[in-house]
């Protein structure tokens, strides 16, 4: 089950990027993986997904609004939930480092 407590809220404004999706129209099995898929087949699911966030013009807004969210499936803003939930590991990693780093100089 999602937590809705991060969802913006019912003001337009906060969903207005979503009107000119790429993927507005295309249903979402392009975008979420059925239960079991697994492989090539999530992969292949996965890259048509992609391609379309790829040319899309509120890429950056709907990523944000997953992360914002922590958007738990599906591809949005181009990145998979596995992408997606590595994000916030890797920037504390290379913060980690940069710390390590300038304690040396």
């Amino acid at each position: 089950m999602n937590d809705v407590s991060r969802l913006p809220g019912t003001a337009h404004h906060h969903w207005q990027w979503q009107l000119r999706a790429a993927c507005r129209n295309l249903g979402p099995g392009r975008f979420y993986h059925p239960a079991g898929e697994r492989g090539e087949e999530r992969e292949d699911r996965d890259e048509a997904a992609k391609r379309v966030c790829a040319v899309c013009p509120v890429r950056e807004a709907c990523l944000e609004h997953a992360l914002r969210t922590r958007e738990p499936f599906g591809v949005w803003g181009g990145l998979t939930e596995e992408e997606r939930r590595a994000l916030p590991q890797q920037a504390g990693r290379r913060n980690a480092r940069a710390r390590a780093g300038a304690g040396h100089r």
